[in-house]
């Protein structure tokens, strides 16, 4: 289902933008507390803050900016002849290190993705028995309801006699 753009809703999507615009609230969006101090946590182990700046930096435009550079004066200063051994030896164990840092990454991802699906079990928990107590009240306000109904049809009908004929004669046609 498509909406026009014209249309003047944060939510609005069309064919160029299949992504939904955030809906502006005003409101500072507080971060997640369970990964604020899963982060905090992480942040306490030196190798863990260095291997986060290495990823960061693997990660960027400046790295790869930084290897076009390196590769081209090693080849343009002929820091060695081809088939430059050393520049692949060097680029191989980079590679390798590469990698093993985008292992701890992608763990560390994981480990994110995990605290968060385990406070929203807790959440989907919580609201659980939650439903469940308003499940029980309404229940019970329910029970109490048809009482009360029962009661008021009881006093009504037994009422009803009385209020149709106050003297308490049957009526009776004149004679």
């Amino acid at each position: 289902m498509r909406r026009s753009v014209a249309h003047n809703d944060d939510r609005t999507t069309n064919a160029d933008s299949p992504q939904r615009a955030p809906r502006s609230t005003g409101l500072a969006l507080e971060p997640n507390p369970a990964l604020v101090e899963h982060s905090r946590k992480r942040a306490e182990s030196l190798q863990n803050r260095i291997a986060d700046r290495i990823t960061a930096f693997a990660g960027s435009m400046r790295f790869v900016y930084l290897h076009i550079l390196w590769f081209g004066a090693w080849i343009g200063f002929r820091v060695e002849h081809y088939p430059f051994g050393l520049l692949t030896m060097i680029v191989s164990l980079e590679a390798i290190f590469l990698s093993t840092f985008v292992m701890i990454s992608q763990n560390r991802a994981d480990a994110k993705h995990q605290v968060v699906a385990d406070q929203q079990w807790r959440t989907v928990q919580d609201e659980d028995k939650q439903n469940e107590e308003l499940l029980d009240l309404s229940r019970q306000i329910l029970e109490l309801t048809k009482a009360v109904h029962a009661y008021a049809t009881a006093r009504a009908e037994a009422a009803a006699p009385t209020a149709a004929h106050p003297s308490g004669d049957d009526a009776r046609p004149a004679t």
